[in-house]
């Protein structure tokens, strides 16, 4: 590589992330030390601004880099998965779960959704098995984008730069922005990152279909070297598989404490319904011109070295440098958008959750807000220190941490709805659920007399949808045969649907 197109890319790729650092010093100005504020920009997001949050929030390496990689290896039907089946699962969620948990947080100011169930079931305890699951989980998505980053480096420098210091330049950039920003200063990235990805990714498809030849040139070349991927379904993409990845991915994201934690944050009503009804039509605009890029890579015989992801080599050879290193720079960009979403809300389960209720009751708000700084910090080096065995894809490592946020969908929507619900419905089904996932992502597959007792698929379905209607079937039928607590208070979740 030229080492002026060296000093390019890297200048690029620097100065977008000093930007994003630079607005989040803005919005440090402007945001109070109070929890609700910090973590919630004081309940006051309007629709453009709570969309493009929760859009950017989700625009993690899974999403921009393993999606494509994905369609590189197996075809484009990652579209169907993505594209339609969550953008519209998940905004159905956001209503089933958002909406009602936004009427219940304003009413009763909650700030976590282990602050929430455990207020309602009277139970210090739950809420810190809420706490202690989604941070458990979140480890290997955090640690998702530092894989992201030092693969895109990779991809974009064609190996110069090594892969650990894409990702130590991530963990730094994260940790710096979570300690100044707050909610307000995320969002306010957020925005900025969800528009400049959704324009740039498709100036990138134009810019390649220019330079390939058009789409006729691309489709036939695909048709020669990949014929399979102009069929629908096929090798990886099964129903069963297709359907299974979809559930869990939608359910997961609804649990996810940077995504579920934004159910809080609208200042109204219409607010919140106009986002989730256009939620999918914003997941459809990025992921289908994300995913068609990894495709046409395929089509047209593009090598992409050893730990290098799909996108960057692309748009390498397609491309002019300086344009190439500013998409790398803005996916890395929106990467850091998640990781310091899910590091803030991450946080705020540590101290609201855990810190607070059993360590230091009395803790004042800036012991609390020093406590949630380490803790950060010590999260994302640790999540560091991981990235550099990885442990497998971007697609493998974000689908077993969804697998594990989607155990608890289910246990909090009884919980949400049906009064009936008691705590130890709530254990059974969040315990229950949870143990049996972390069985088979632990366990050697098991065989006993001929008969799987322990595998990935059930019926030919995935375990991790098997480990959700256990989760479901314990959460129901325990409540039904127990009695609840006296300090259980189904009022506390007795609001009616309204407008405002």
């Amino acid at each position: 590589m030229v080492a002026t197109d060296l000093l390019v890319q890297l200048g690029v790729v620097s100065v977008y992330l000093v930007v994003s650092v630079v607005v989040g010093a803005l919005a440090y100005r402007l945001t109070s030390r109070d929890a609700e504020d910090y973590y919630l920009a004081s309940r006051s997001l309007g629709t453009v601004v709570l969309l493009f949050t929760t859009f950017a929030t989700l625009l993690s390496a899974f999403t921009f880099f393993g999606g494509p990689n994905l369609a590189f290896s197996a075809g484009p039907e990652w579209i169907l998965v993505m594209g339609l089946m969550d953008g519209i699962l998940f905004a159905i969620l956001w209503y089933l779960v958002g909406y009602r948990q936004w009427l219940i947080g304003r009413n009763r100011g909650y700030v976590t959704l282990g602050e929430m169930l455990g207020d309602r079931f009277g139970s210090k305890r739950l809420r810190a098995v809420v706490a202690g699951v989604s941070l458990f989980w979140l480890f290997p998505y955090v640690m998702l984008q530092q894989m992201g980053a030092g693969e895109a480096i990779v991809g974009l420098t064609n190996g110069v730069v090594p892969y650990w210091a894409g990702a130590a330049l991530i963990t730094l950039f994260m940790i710096v922005y979570v300690v100044l920003a707050g909610l307000r200063g995320v969002a306010w990235t957020d925005t900025l990152q969800g528009v400049f990805m959704l324009s740039i990714v498709w100036v990138a498809v134009i810019w390649v279909v220019s330079a390939a030849g058009g789409l006729d040139a691309i489709s036939s070349s695909m048709a020669s070297t990949n014929p399979e991927f102009l069929a629908l379904g096929g090798g990886l993409y099964s129903p069963q598989w297709m359907i299974s990845s979809a559930v869990t991915i939608a359910f997961g994201v609804t649990m996810f404490p940077q995504i579920n934690q934004r159910f809080f944050v609208a200042k109204d009503a219409t607010v919140l319904k106009r986002s989730f009804v256009l939620w999918p039509i914003l997941v459809l605009l990025l992921f289908v011109p994300a995913f068609l890029l990894g495709s046409w890579a395929a089509g047209l015989g593009v090598a992409v070295p050893e730990g290098a992801n799909v996108v960057p080599v692309l748009l390498n050879e397609y491309t002019p440098v300086w344009f190439s290193a500013l998409v790398v720079a803005g996916a890395m960009a929106a990467m850091m958008s998640s990781s310091d979403s899910m590091l803030l809300s991450g946080s705020s389960y540590l101290t609201r959750d855990l810190y607070r209720p059993f360590v230091a009751p009395d803790a004042t708000a800036d012991r609390e807000a020093w406590v949630a700084r380490g803790g950060v910090a010590a999260f994302a080096v640790l999540t560091f220190v991981a990235s550099l065995f990885r442990p497998g894809t971007l697609i493998e490592v974000g689908d077993t941490a969804f697998g594990g946020f989607a155990q608890l969908t289910l246990p909090v929507m009884v919980a949400l709805y049906w009064s009936q619900t008691t705590r130890r419905g709530m254990f059974a089904g969040v315990l229950g659920g949870q143990a049996f996932y972390l069985a088979h992502v632990f366990l050697p597959e098991v065989t006993v007399a001929g008969t799987t007792v322990l595998g990935a698929t059930y019926l030919t379905w995935d375990f991790a949808l098997w480990g959700m209607v256990l989760s479901l079937v314990l959460t129901v039928s325990v409540s039904a045969v127990t009695t609840a607590a006296v300090d259980e208070d189904a009022d506390r979740f007795a609001v009616g649907l309204r407008a405002d």
